[in-house]
């Protein structure tokens, strides 16, 4: 989980949303991504989808069965979608997201009985830290945007 914040603190120097994914598969890493859609203009450029396409890339296959994704924030529908999708086997992500998340606060996708996959789940690993970055980020965020929003004095 320690590399999946470290993806995470890219993105946020990067201007966006500090999530970070990797993904373990035949003993190493074989995918790591953070979000990238301010950097790509593109809105499945979730970490989770990045670190997929890697991972099937180096396996050389879609199916990524025995494979762990590690997530700073619990996937979105999209994302936990994939994650299904891909024959993932286990998902292990650190804070819930309360307001889009898809394996445990809002839906449970990665592990609805009438798909035809589920992963195992494991929440809260390195909560603190990863819900630490996020909410730094939208701190700092609506202080820019409430600077930016000051009427001038002209």
């Amino acid at each position: 989980m320690q590399m999946a914040i470290d993806q995470a603190r890219i993105a946020e120097k990067n201007g966006d949303v500090p999530i970070g994914a990797v993904i373990v598969g035949e003993n190493k890493i074989i995918g790591k991504a953070y979000n990238q859609r301010e950097q790509l203009q593109d809105p499945t450029a979730h970490a989770e989808i990045i670190a997929l396409t890697q991972a099937a890339a180096a396996l050389g296959n879609w199916h990524l069965n025995g494979c762990t994704i590690y997530v700073t924030l619990e996937p979105c529908p999209m994302c936990a979608g994939a994650l299904v999708l891909s024959r993932m086997d286990r998902l292990v992500y650190g804070c819930d997201d309360p307001k889009a998340g898809a394996c445990k606060s809002l839906y449970n996708i990665v592990q609805d009985e009438r798909l035809n996959h589920r992963l195992e789940v494991t929440s809260g690993v390195l909560a603190e830290d990863c819900g630490r970055i996020l909410q730094g980020f939208f701190a700092k965020r609506r202080i820019e945007n409430k600077n930016n929003n000051k009427v001038s004095d002209f």
